[in-house]
């Protein structure tokens, strides 16, 4: 993780020495076209090489999180696109390979029907899930322009903390990204222990549904 964190802090630096505020574009449109691209590491030294060294303040910071949800746009829209026109066929017919049933996109189309708003909004506030959510609500044919509006409120007000603190700390943001890593670990822990839960539950709703084997007489 650290090496990814230290590979994003190199390609923010080229981006934002670059081409300035597209920097922030590209690196949130990476982010958010399902690549981990941390925007946790991406705004807090836009917030430092691009407002704080301008002495922008919170105009800056303000214009800043405006380009990252931007970004953001750019970036979920790719991700939706092959969720909705490539991924749903493909699931449809080779998903039982990912564990995933017919039932399963059933229930994506009606969670994200009755809560794909708010599913959409909260995400965008969450680590590593934000990265991700834009491709399952393609799968679900989530309605478009509703999808790209609660993303970008939500990535909006992602933007604009990570941005305060390197616009604070500049230099320093990193020192605070290192004595708060530990929080990453049970987050990871959470996500690993979801992630195993949802095998075994999937494999035996799978063994369940297939036909049973009877031995002829």
């Amino acid at each position: 993780m650290h090496a990814i964190e230290s590979g994003t802090i190199t390609l923010a630096q080229h981006l934002f020495n670059t081409v300035g505020w597209l920097g922030i574009v590209l690196a949130m449109a990476i982010e958010s076209a399902c690549v981990p691209l941390p925007s946790e590491v991406i705004m807090p030294l836009a917030g430092w090489l691009l407002v704080a060294d301008r002495h922008l303040g919170w105009p800056g910071i303000i214009e800043a999180s405006m380009w990252g949800a931007v970004g953001n746009i750019v970036g979920s829209t790719i991700a939706y696109a092959v969720g909705a026109w490539g991924g749903r066929p493909l699931l449809a017919r080779y998903g039982k390979w990912l564990l995933i049933t017919p039932n399963d996109l059933a229930l994506a189309d009606r969670w994200f029907g009755r809560w794909g708003e708010l599913t959409v909004f909260f995400t965008r506030l969450l680590p590593v899930v934000r990265t991700f959510i834009s491709l399952p609500a393609g799968v679900a044919r989530m309605p478009y322009w509703r999808f790209i509006a609660f993303s970008a409120v939500g990535a909006f007000l992602w933007c604009i903390p990570l941005t305060a603190i390197g616009y604070s700390l500049g230099p320093r943001w990193d020192q605070l990204r290192q004595s708060t890593r530990w929080l990453d670990y049970p987050f990871a822990a959470l996500i690993v222990l979801l992630i195993v839960w949802y095998v075994w539950h999937k494999v035996h709703a799978l063994r369940a549904a297939s036909p049973k084997v009877t031995e002829m007489d």
